[in-house]
């Protein structure tokens, strides 16, 4: 009876399943494109490089809110800049209400800097209260960069371990590449737009290679199965059915990573604002990726076949001297 009080709900096909893009058909122009854009990154990176924020180039990083009323930023950055600390970078900080200062590293060591946050404190004392303060030393920030950077190296070499493992050469060479692709990219727009880089910014570079290497897996294990169910198929013909099966699940998991994240930009406040950009962005360009970059590669490479063959021989004489 309480089962036919509930309403049945049918699941909503947002791609048909009979959906046959001629992604092979573009594989040629959306690899050139990638590498031309891996290519200009790495140049921007080199020439321009990244926007350290203060966990990676040393400083002080003080935040303030208003007593009363909202806050007066080009005020503050006049006041602040009469003191002769070099560069300061004030902006609002979540509301209108709270401000971020941020103080390059002072020449002179530890002694200078405490006696520039304490020049921030008295300039600033009469219509701010001090929330928090963040000071890294130029030894532990050159520390972090380099550990940074070994991290995400290090997760790239990983996962290309795992997918090698699990598939075969080709399928590994079609990840790394992806990964490579997806990190580069990302770096190369916070380097164009001066965008913060900082340990946040590592922390969503790492997650963005989980989420990367996740589509491509899916995407290889229905290549995979597909190779064994259609050995006579043409390869640029079955690695477009394979894109077609998984299109669904790959789009709409991105939509709604990217729904989320979109949200946590808007809103979440300038704290994890950095984060929330570097996965914004690395969902958008995995996703891209997994399906412009991983898969038409094994097109190019030529995946073999015979090993799926000597995978069905060795089962049928496993199950063969089972029997006997």
């Amino acid at each position: 009876m309480l089962m036919k009080l509930i309403p049945v709900f049918k699941g909503v096909d947002f791609f048909p399943h009979d959906l046959r893009l001629p992604f092979m058909k573009f594989k040629g122009p959306a690899l050139a494109a990638s590498i031309i854009a891996m290519l200009i990154s790495l140049a921007l990176c080199m020439t321009l490089g990244l926007n350290y924020g203060v966990d990676f180039k040393g400083g002080s990083l003080v935040e303030l809110k208003t007593k009363s009323g909202k806050a007066d930023i080009s005020a503050l950055r006049e006041k602040l800049n009469g003191l002769g600390l070099g560069n300061v970078q004030i902006q609002e900080f979540g509301t209108p209400d709270d401000v971020l200062v941020r103080l390059e590293e002072q020449p002179g060591g530890e002694a200078a800097q405490q006696e520039a946050l304490k020049k921030v404190t008295a300039a600033t004392d009469a219509d701010y209260v001090q929330r928090r303060v963040e000071v890294v030393g130029p030894a532990v920030s050159s520390e972090l960069r380099m550990t940074g950077f070994i991290a995400v190296a290090a997760g790239i070499l990983a996962i290309v371990a795992y997918v090698w493992f699990r598939f075969e050469w080709q399928f590994a060479l079609g990840a790394v590449v992806a990964l490579t692709h997806d990190v580069l990219v990302t770096a190369g727009i916070f380097s164009l737009f001066r965008f913060e880089f900082d340990l946040s910014t590592v922390a969503a570079l790492l997650t963005i290679l989980g989420y990367s290497v996740n589509d491509t897996v899916v995407v290889s294990d229905r290549i995979r199965e597909n190779l064994r169910k259609y050995k006579k198929m043409d390869l640029n013909e079955l690695l477009n059915l394979s894109i077609n099966e998984t299109l669904s699940r790959t789009i709409l998991t991105g939509a709604t990573a990217v729904a989320v994240l979109l949200s946590l930009y808007i809103f979440g406040g300038e704290v994890i604002r950095s984060f929330n950009l570097a996965m914004l962005l690395g969902v958008v360009i995995g996703t891209y990726s997994s399906i412009f970059i991983a898969a038409p590669l094994l097109g190019y490479l030529g995946v073999k076949r015979d090993w799926s063959d000597a995978a069905a021989k060795a089962m049928a004489t496993t199950k063969s001297k089972a029997k006997a």
